[in-house]
C-alpha cells in the first residue's frame, strides 16, 4: 500500500529486470507468457512498482509485469524476482569507509532469508571487517546481518559506482527459481 510514497534513501534505485543478456535471472518471456522487461521498483527512494504476475494484476487492478515465475509444471506461477539489484550510484568505496567511524564492513555475504510479508532479514557474512575511526582493523568472523527492510532502505547514505550480481535460488511456494541479486558497495548509516 506504500506506491507512490518515499520508502527508502534518495540514494537507493532498485530494478527487477528480466532482459539482461546472459544472466541467471534472465528469459524472453515468463512462465504465464508475458514478455519479460526491465522494472524500476525503487526510483530515488520513491516506490514505482511492484512485482505483478497474472492473478495478482486482477487482484490489484494493475498491469501484469512479467514476473509469473515457478520452477516447473507442478507449480502455479506467482510474482517472482528475475535480476533484481540497487543500481550503481556516484559515491567512492574508499571514502564510505574512511569517512564511516566505527561499524563492520561485510566484504562478502552469505546465505540468508527475508520474510516478505514482515521484511525482516538474516544474511550471514561470510567475509567481514571490523573497522575503527574509518580505517578496517581485523577480520572478524560469525557477523550476521539481521534486520527489517522497512528500517534500513533509508539509512542507507552512500551507494558504490560498481555493481556486483551474485547468482542463486529463490525459493517459494512456487519452487526454486534461478535468480541474480546484487548492488554496489552500499554505506547504512
Amino acid at each position: 500500500g506504500k506506491l507512490g510514497q518515499k520508502i527508502a534513501s534518495d540514494k537507493v534505485t532498485a530494478i527487477d529486470d528480466g532482459t539482461m543478456p546472459n544472466e541467471w535471472g534472465s528469459e524472453n518471456i515468463d512462465d504465464e507468457g508475458t514478455p519479460t522487461n526491465r522494472l524500476v521498483l525503487i526510483e530515488k527512494g520513491v516506490l514505482k512498482n511492484y512485482m505483478i504476475d497474472r492473478l495478482n494484476a486482477r487482484r490489484m487492478q494493475m498491469p501484469i509485469t512479467g514476473s509469473g515465475r515457478r520452477q516447473g509444471y507442478m507449480f502455479a506461477p506467482t510474482s517472482r524476482m528475475r535480476n533484481t539489484f540497487i543500481a550503481p550510484g556516484e559515491d567512492d568505496d574508499n571514502e564510505m569507509i574512511s569517512t564511516m567511524g566505527d561499524g563492520l564492513f561485510a566484504a562478502e555475504m552469505g546465505g540468508g532469508s527475508v520474510n516478505p510479508a514482515t521484511g525482516e532479514f538474516n544474511f550471514t557474512v561470510s567475509r567481514g571487517y571490523l573497522v575503527k575511526g574509518g580505517k578496517i582493523a581485523h577480520a572478524v568472523r560469525g557477523a550476521s546481518l539481521i534486520g527489517h527492510g522497512g528500517e534500513i532502505l533509508p539509512k542507507i547514505d552512500r551507494v558504490g559506482k560498481h555493481l556486483k550480481l551474485a547468482q542463486g535460488m529463490c525459493g517459494s511456494v512456487s519452487g526454486s527459481v534461478p535468480v541474480n541479486v546484487g548492488q554496489p558497495q552500499i554505506r547504512v548509516s
